[in-house]
């Protein structure tokens, strides 16, 4: 009977997918055999069933239709070379093929076959590891399993393949005659055979394990009635142009197959062809390693990207007015995600409270701690508690959830309709007040929050005047490298918003972090930077 397969090619790539179920399910949701992407592909958009030796393509209710060789079909016994369009834009086609499967049991025709087909994967995956089901490592291995045991008439066998150390097997995958795979995280035999062949790079023909020294470990398996054992190296060998230099070869596992009968396993011709087709497999099995560890670094992006609009949904709009004042934040994470953050709370007695904070650390953990930080700050703040004791409820909420070796600074402000602004210094950079003829620096408050449960803290007051500026920011705008690894410095940040203090808050903002991109060009961010700007009106 001749085997169906489909060459997919969309807009991830193209791509052989075997037909090997009798419903082949395809569409966009991610549980059918067959998961492709496009605006015209439906979730469960159409499927091929193998019925008595013919493959019959269905729609399934599809909301674009399912086209073969451009007419739109309901339900067709497909042939070799039909053209299959999922939607009418053409997003995903797909080419029918038959082959047909090898009917001779000679050793040399397996040989080839299986070979061939692992080639082609290993050519295929080099090409399109950003792409497809995160099994296809599994897949892989039992492929490379099944052709082994096909082209030396094993019983059996498995695969072990090195840690990311490259030091120690581990155990992946044991199949037997008939592609059943065999259950559990183990398999009977001793590991002495396998790490030899793997500190070695040869590989180890037992014809009887009675006969052999190996026999007192492997009684489990001579039990079975196993006696005979060949297990082969995965080498990768990488073939250098210059003749003065040997090939490099790095070895990743290892193929163990082992029988009842003796002829098959140690015949010349069965260790000749499996010599090829673990070079073979060898390739495809990295390949396919590599293909995995595409997926999952593809994986954890997304979900990097969806925790990064998350942290930007929690911040408030950029902008808030007031009928005495003009607040303007931002915030530009070092990484995907970050650590500072800012808010605005608008307090029952009318004033306006406006908070920066800045955790210690990057990335997801400092991330994590400021979404925390967020909602006991919002809580605590909504309450109309004065700034010093708002932030040491903080402190203790910190505190109680014992996050070792993280900490926060905040600077937490209330500013009312007569420019009377009260504020908390938790070890936060000091804001700049800028006045008309001079320039201060809030200090007064207390200890960093969530490293000092008897921690105090103090509030003070200053009387704005209209046309004052407050400049609060964390120390990734003050503490910002050059190429030539110089501090943007408070020198330059107060340089800057003296010479820009005229411009609307937006502006001002905008300039400032323009200022430390320029300052920065031709090197890394090294810190998340946030900055927010008050302008009391009068």
């Amino acid at each position: 009977m001749s085997v169906g397969r489909l060459e997919v090619t969309d807009a991830l790539g193209r791509r052989l997918v075997p037909l090997e179920k009798p419903v082949f399910s395809i569409g966009r949701r991610s549980g059918n055999d067959l998961q492709l992407v496009g605006s015209d592909v439906s979730r469960d958009h159409a499927e091929i069933a193998l019925d008595s030796d013919k493959y019959i393509l269905r729609d399934r209710g599809s909301r674009y239709g399912t086209f073969v060789n451009s007419e739109q079909v309901a339900e067709k016994q497909l042939a070799h070379g039909d053209l299959i369009r999922l939607g009418r834009s053409g997003g995903a086609e797909m080419v029918f093929l038959l082959d047909d499967a090898p009917q001779s049991g000679s050793v040399d025709k397996h040989t080839t076959s299986a070979v061939g087909d692992l080639r082609q994967i290993a050519a295929l995956l080099e090409g399109l590891r950003a792409l497809g089901s995160g099994r296809v490592l599994d897949e892989v291995l039992a492929l490379v399993m099944d052709s082994a045991i096909e082209v030396t008439g094993a019983e059996r066998g498995f695969i072990m393949l090195a840690n990311k150390q490259n030091d120690e097997l581990e155990f992946k995958l044991a199949r037997a005659r008939g592609r059943v795979t065999l259950p559990g995280k183990s398999f009977e035999t001793s590991r002495k055979i396998p790490e030899e062949v793997f500190s070695t790079g040869q590989e180890r023909v037992v014809a009887d394990l009675l006969d052999s020294s190996f026999a007192t470990e492997h009684n489990s398996t001579v039990v079975l009635g196993i006696r005979h054992v060949l297990c082969v190296p995965l080498k990768l060998v990488r073939y250098l142009d210059r003749a003065d230099m040997p090939n490099e070869e790095r070895r990743i596992g290892v193929l163990y197959l082992d029988s009842r009968e003796k002829g098959a396993v140690l015949s010349r011709a069965a260790r000749s062809a499996l010599d090829t087709l673990a070079t073979e497999a060898a390739v495809a099995i990295e390949n396919a390693r590599l293909y995995r560890e595409t997926l999952d670094k593809a994986r954890i992006e997304q979900e990097m990207k969806i925790a990064a609009e998350i942290q930007r949904a929690l911040l408030p709009p950029p902008q808030r007015l007031g009928g005495y004042f003009e607040a303007v934040g931002a915030s530009v994470p070092c990484r995907a995600i970050g650590g500072d953050f800012f808010d605005y709370v608008d307090l029952p007695s009318g004033d306006f409270g406006f908070a920066v904070g800045d955790v210690a650390g990057k990335g997801a953990p400092a991330a994590l701690l400021t979404a925390v930080l967020q909602g006991v700050f919002a809580s605590q703040a909504s309450s109309g508690s004065g700034p010093a004791t708002t932030l040491a409820r903080v402190n203790q909420a910190l505190i109680r959830r014992s996050v070792e070796a993280r900490f926060a600074t905040a600077f937490y402000g209330v500013l009312g309709p007569t420019g009377a602004l009260t504020y908390c210094n938790a070890g936060h950079n000091p804001p700049l007040l800028l006045r008309a003829n001079s320039v201060e620096r809030l200090e007064q408050g207390g200890l960093i929050l969530g490293l000092f449960e008897h921690a105090t803290f103090e509030e003070a007051t200053v009387q704005l005047q209209p046309g004052d500026l407050l400049i609060t920011f964390s120390d990734g705008v003050t503490e910002a490298m050059s190429a030539s690894s110089e501090e943007y410095g408070e020198s330059r940040l107060l340089e800057t918003v003296e010479s820009h203090r005229t411009q609307k808050v937006t502006e001002l903002v905008d300039t400032i972090f323009a200022s430390v991109r320029a300052f920065t060009t031709g090197a890394d961010q090294s810190d998340d930077v946030t900055a927010l700007v008050v302008r009391y009106a009068g």
